[in-house]
């Protein structure tokens, strides 16, 4: 009996024990299950931030700060005496940048001021002459008048007698006298005529020069006084002063360095006038308008300081369009890249001013396109 005990096939509970475990299916049902509600959650939380958010804004890392910066340049020429400022030094709208060695340009100052006061005396001497001309003019009208009176009396004295002559009562001698004296009257109302004209002439010649003006708007005194201001203007140009309030960049000049008109010294950027320029992709702009709201973070600044701004305008083309090689699709070898257009922002000045900007800082820029 014990024999057939032993040979006997083991019990349901004893096999069970010694089998080993199914892999573990409801475990695998559970991740599953899990991984689905995750993947199903992330897209309900990506349609809901396209529904409130993502349809209603465009964003871009592709933007960075400019400025319209202000290049100074010599006018004149000469070497450099004074440069009291340095690289990144903030000016003030007419501080002063550079001055240049003055001296040359004030003895041209002088010598035009001397050109101009002889100019002046020379244009006043011209209304002299031009008066005193008129003055012989009027004299040689009356001597005219004196010798057509000379010749008439000559002619009254020659007539009667030579009436008398041929009644015996004058001698030849007295008529020829008379005779005489009238053609030296005559000659002398010709010669008064001819020396009236000679007068008008000169006058007239004279009036031309002092015709339509005074002394300050004779055309000498004008050339005079113009080439003074241009002196002294020159003058005034030895003094470089900043046409704006900016950060000083780009220096590359040093005391008794001589610069010649033209040269670039160095910039001035007007950081409180900072904007953004953020290169959208081509279908990141169909709702972009002027005017729409923008929310922009720097990385210098972190996320943590936001800067708002607002679209003023659009590039007339695109990056590429402008590159110094622009691209050549006509080939007919092409890969279709997707281009950008540059979009200028408009930044907040009180925010500028808490948060200085340097040209050239990444940006990031929300622009919201829901209005």
């Amino acid at each position: 009996m014990a024999r057939d005990q032993a040979d006997a096939p083991p019990s349901t509970a004893t096999a069970s024990a010694d089998t080993p475990p199914n892999p573990p299916q409801g475990r695998r049902k559970r991740l599953l299950t899990i991984l689905a509600l995750v993947v199903a959650a992330a897209a309900l939380i990506w349609f809901a931030y396209w529904l409130l958010l993502g349809r209603t804004h465009v964003e871009t890392d592709d933007a960075y700060v400019q400025a319209s910066s202000a290049q100074i340049t010599a006018l004149v020429s000469g070497p450099l005496t004074e440069v009291p400022i340095h690289e990144t030094l903030m000016v003030k709208k007419g501080q002063v940048l550079a001055v240049i060695d003055p001296a040359d340009y004030r003895l041209a100052v002088a010598r035009a001021r001397a050109d101009r006061d002889q100019a002046e005396r020379k244009v006043r001497q011209y209304f002299a002459n031009d008066r005193a001309l008129a003055a012989q003019t009027t004299a040689r009208a009356a001597d005219i008048a004196r010798a057509a009176a000379e010749l008439r009396r000559a002619e009254v004295e020659y007539g009667r007698r030579k009436g008398l002559a041929g009644q015996g009562a004058v001698s030849g001698d007295e008529l020829t006298a008379a005779e005489t004296q009238l053609s030296t009257a005559r000659a002398g109302l010709a010669q008064a005529r001819a020396n009236a004209a000679a007068a008008g002439e000169q006058q007239r010649a004279a009036s031309v020069l002092v015709e339509g003006s005074d002394v300050a708007g004779n055309p000498e005194v004008a050339a005079a006084r113009a080439r003074l201001a241009q002196a002294e203007l020159d003058l005034a140009r030895t003094v470089i002063r900043a046409p704006i309030d900016g950060v000083v960049t780009r220096n590359t000049i040093e005391v008794g360095q001589r610069v010649q008109p033209g040269a670039a010294l160095m910039s001035v950027v007007p950081i409180q006038r900072a904007y953004v320029d953020a290169n959208f992709k081509e279908g990141q702009l169909r709702k972009v308008r002027v005017g729409q709201p923008v929310t922009l973070t720097s990385d210098l600044y972190g996320s943590g300081v936001k800067f708002h701004g607002r679209v003023v305008g659009f590039s007339g083309g695109t990056g590429s369009a402008f590159a110094v090689i622009p691209a050549q699709n006509a080939t007919g070898n092409w890969i279709k890249v997707v281009q950008r257009v540059p979009v200028r922002i408009a930044l907040d000045p009180k925010e500028l001013a808490e948060h200085p900007l340097r040209v050239g800082l990444s940006m990031t820029a929300d622009v919201d396109v829901g209005g």
